[in-house]
């Protein structure tokens, strides 16, 4: 069930990253629900696939281009952006969902872990956003939603280099933000907690392995430390998302939405 009317994003055409992860792969249903067009963009061809299915099951009506890419290379970033714009018209909204976890304790990180989460968790979102936005300029219009974490606000045990790269990408957001809204161009992000996702279950898991406990054990432990008694689902944060999309969000610039 969505809060959203299915032409909120109507003749939009919506471009995410990291669609096949838990986060993604929701909010690209979301859009879809919503009326917009899609680019989705993963690792995997054959989840890329069943999403195609679940979108155009949701709204028949809706154009959907796949592209597996890698962002770290700048040949596919290029020939993804080029490919949406000939599929789907100009991108006036970008989600960038691609983000990986890891990582450990200061003394045990090392170079080659810190280099692929900050690649690929800041440098190459940065460089991605970086082409798009050329395009929304021309138009003079779009909206932009950064998938940070409450990691990227506060910092927490064993996780300075996944931290440190979702802080960058609040920086990131907040100073691309002042910058676009100029040319009417919105930027926000969101952060969630801990999220019922594959990604958010292995990070539960592997400090339930360096506390001792099961991750029984360990999501019980979570939840207590959660307001609502609960993490959260990949459908709430897709709806946080699609409505900093839309022109319901109008006139909020550069926030950091914490769930």
């Amino acid at each position: 069930m969505t809060i959203f009317s299915r032409d909120a994003l109507k003749n939009q055409h919506i471009l995410i990253t990291g669609a096949t992860g838990g986060i993604g792969y929701e909010t690209a249903k979301a859009c879809a629900e919503a009326g917009a067009n899609l680019t989705i963009t993963g690792r995997d061809e054959d989840k890329l696939a069943a999403l195609q299915g679940d979108c155009e099951e949701l709204n028949p009506g809706v154009s959907i281009l796949l592209f597996s890419a890698d962002l770290d290379a700048a040949d596919e970033r290029d020939s993804l952006l080029d490919a949406a714009v000939s599929e789907n018209g100009p991108v006036t909204g970008l989600v960038n969902g691609a983000g990986i976890a890891g990582g450990g304790p200061l003394e045990e990180l090392t170079e080659e872990d810190l280099r692929r989460i900050m690649e690929l968790n800041f440098t190459s979102t940065v460089l991605f956003t970086q082409l798009v936005y050329r395009h929304m300029l021309v138009s003079g219009r779009g909206a932009v939603v950064n998938v940070s974490s409450l990691s990227g606000i506060r910092g927490t045990h064993g996780n300075s280099a996944y931290a440190g790269s979702k802080f960058a990408l609040i920086g990131f957001t907040q100073s691309f933000a002042v910058e676009a809204i100029e040319h009417g161009i919105r930027v926000n992000a969101v952060c969630p907690g801990y999220v019922d996702t594959k990604m958010g279950r292995a990070s539960i898991g592997r400090k339930g392995e360096k506390t001792g406990r099961t991750y029984e054990e360990e999501l019980k432990q979570a939840e207590a430390s959660i307001p609502s008694g609960r993490i959260s689902t990949p459908e709430e944060v897709a709806a946080a998302i699609v409505f900093l999309l839309t022109d319901a969000a109008a006139n909020i610039v550069g926030e950091s939405v914490k769930i």
